[in-house]
């Protein structure tokens, strides 16, 4: 039989892999993918705090972050969509391409991890310009933080890689992975 405490991350888990799948169905517009992963936060938030929540509160919340995240989503494609086409310039194979590529990626990584963290400390009411402007601080004030992130996204990746269904229920793990980042960084 299963100790009380072991059943207790088993249930931590499920409602990662959950809250994955609620952030993927979210975030199938693409430009709802930033308030997606900020609903998705704010559940587990409230979830891990022993509080009251479920599908309607994440409903709630994803509303309420859509206001003006949708606004971030679409500035986030287009930051990716320019890495996209920094990278075929490196494949034309310009001069000085490799160093601009290398520093495009850097940035795309910068990028994800900034609205990543930006998504976990996001509550309702919230400006996402004072989120972005406080969590690029974060990411760059706190590198080991960034790379835990990073490794979570490249979880996902990973997962993707391996069976692309797997990929929505690990958004919600690369989710409660940020957020004890967040955690962290606020401790100290």
């Amino acid at each position: 039989m299963l100790k009380p405490q072991t059943l207790e991350r088993f249930g931590v888990f499920a409602e990662c892999l959950l809250v994955g799948i609620w952030i993927t169905l979210a975030s199938l517009p693409l430009v709802t993918l930033p308030a997606a992963l900020a609903a998705g936060a704010a559940h587990l938030r409230r979830w891990t705090g022993d509080e009251e929540g479920g599908l309607r509160a994440f409903v709630a919340d994803l509303r309420s972050a859509a206001c003006r995240g949708w606004l971030v989503g679409v500035a986030v494609w287009a930051a990716l969509a320019l890495v996209w086409l920094d990278l075929a310039i490196v494949r034309a194979g310009l001069p000085g391409g490799r160093t601009v590529g290398v520093l495009g990626v850097l940035a795309a990584i910068g990028l994800v991890v900034t609205v990543l963290r930006a998504c976990a400390a996001w509550r309702p009411g919230s400006s996402w310009r004072s989120l972005l402007a406080a969590s690029a601080r974060r990411t760059v004030r706190d590198p080991a933080g960034s790379l835990l992130v990073v490794c979570g996204f490249a979880v996902i990746a990973a997962s993707a890689w391996f069976a692309v269904p797997l990929a929505a229920p690990a958004l919600g793990v690369a989710m409660a992975a940020t957020l004890a980042v967040e955690r962290r960084a606020a401790a100290r």
